[in-house]
Order: C-alpha cells, then sequence, then structure tokens
C-alpha cells in the first residue's frame, strides 16, 4: 500500500509572509519539514505542495520534490487533495504542517500505524494548566473505541462543580495534534462536503468532516512539535536547534 505525505506550503501568510522559505540555522523551514519527512520510515513518498515560484525553485534547489498547485486552495487539506490527484498509486495520504520544522519522523510513523479507511489525527495528553484553558490550543476528546466526538478551543469536557484548577485532576484531557492521514476515496470526497456552521464557529476545517459523519480515528501520541506562526517563534526553534548540536 503506497503511502505519501503532502507538504503543503504557501507564501502568503497573513501573520507571516513567506514563513517557509525563513532561515533556521542555515536551512529554510521548509526544507527542514521536509527532511524530517524524509526519515520516515512508512513513507514511501514526500512532496511539498506550493503555490509560488520562489518556494518551488528552492524546494529544488535543495533536491526536494514539489509540485505546484492552485492560488485559490482555502486550506490545506484542499492543496493535499489537489496534488494526491496526480499521484493514482497513492492510497493513503499525510497532510504534514509545513511549519513544525522539528515534526519527529517516528510520529508520523505512528500515524501511519492507524491509518486506514477514513481520516487518522493524533492527540497528546495536555499537562500544562496554561494550555487547557488557551482557546489557541485545540482539545480533542473521543469515545472508547478512540473515534473523535468534538474538537474545540474551549476546554472539553466542562467540569460542571469542579473548581477549574482541579478539572486536569479528574478527567485526562488531550489536545489535538493536527497531523492528518486519509485514504484516498476520503480525501478526494472532502471537496463535496459543504460548509459546517460549528466548523464556522470554532474555525476547525476538521469539524465540518464530522458534521457530515467521517469518522476520525484518534491516536495518542507523546510527540509535540513546535509550531512557527511568528518571528518570536522562529527565533525559539533557532535556539531549539542549536541546543541540539
Amino acid at each position: 500500500m503506497k503511502t505519501i505525505g503532502i507538504i503543503p506550503a504557501r507564501y502568503d501568510s497573513t501573520r507571516f509572509p513567506g514563513k517557509p522559505l525563513i532561515d533556521l540555522n542555515g536551512k529554510s523551514m521548509i526544507q527542514r519539514v521536509y527532511e524530517q519527512c524524509k526519515k520516515s520510515k512508512k513513507l514511501h513518498q514526500v512532496i511539498i505542495a506550493t503555490d509560488d515560484s520562489r518556494i518551488y525553485d528552492h524546494v529544488l534547489s535543495f533536491h526536494g520534490e514539489v509540485m505546484m498547485s492552485s492560488k485559490d486552495h482555502k486550506t490545506g487539506t484542499s492543496r493535499v487533495a489537489e496534488v494526491a490527484k496526480a499521484i493514482s498509486d497513492a492510497q493513503i495520504i499525510v497532510n504534514i504542517q509545513g511549519d513544525e520544522p522539528t515534526i519527529s519522523p517516528l510520529q508520523i510513523d505512528e500515524l501511519v500505524e492507524i491509518s486506514g479507511n477514513g481520516i487518522a489525527t493524533q492527540a497528546k495528553r495536555l499537562t500544562n494548566e496554561e494550555d487547557l484553558f488557551n482557546p489557541n490550543v485545540v482539545k480533542v476528546i473521543f469515545n472508547k473505541a478512540g473515534k473523535a466526538l468534538y474538537f474545540s478551543r474551549q476546554t472539553i469536557p466542562y467540569g460542571r462543580g469542579i473548581e477549574k484548577e482541579k478539572w486536569s485532576n479528574k478527567f485526562d484531557y488531550y489536545q489535538h495534534i493536527g497531523l492528518y492521514s486519509f485514504d484516498r476515496n476520503t480525501l478526494l470526497s472532502l471537496e463535496n462536503l459543504g460548509p459546517s456552521a460549528i466548523e464556522d464557529m470554532e474555525s476547525l476545517e476538521q469539524l465540518r468532516w464530522l458534521d457530515h459523519n467521517i469518522p476520525i480515528s484518534v491516536g495518542i501520541t507523546s510527540f509535540s512539535a513546535v509550531s512557527v506562526d511568528t518571528p518570536e517563534d522562529a527565533e525559539r526553534v533557532r535556539n531549539l536547534l542549536s541546543s541540539e548540536l
């Protein structure tokens, strides 16, 4: 079964334009993401999907595999689907964030292990009280069969009658890790789904899939990569990379 990783990378970012090409201690961010993915033992192919010639040419310069895609995509998933269509023998497609330069190849392998029909993603147990109530940290709850019930920026479930400081003592809360795998048919079918009110309220694309009754398997991981959303995040990654030398 051919499994490929696709890394969507666009140049125009509202908060951080040109983010894929920023220098992180001698290598661009997109190169670092690509090289980490290439270390995965479960991926047969890794492709960067971009809409910008600067990123395209840069990937070629470090001998990476890259494909141009439309500028009209509103989500990374849609961009990944466009490229997946061109890889006719790809049966499992992993959507890998292009702004996590420290992603572990072992984490990718963990996700592929639970991939199959439908969608699979990951969650990590929350141990930081600040993250528990941070709306930028997306939470997920899942049933005993490991299927997602809901994703939210709010802290779910709500601890009725319990002091907030004690919520994590009563329940294991999980952060959603935004790494996804799809079987081919499911990925290509997502383009036909209409918008979802809960998706719009939370600004979380995965809620559209749940709203259309598409199951999402959730695997538990101990890994969490550092996401680069701001120049300050980039500096933290540079310091992290320096400390690993």
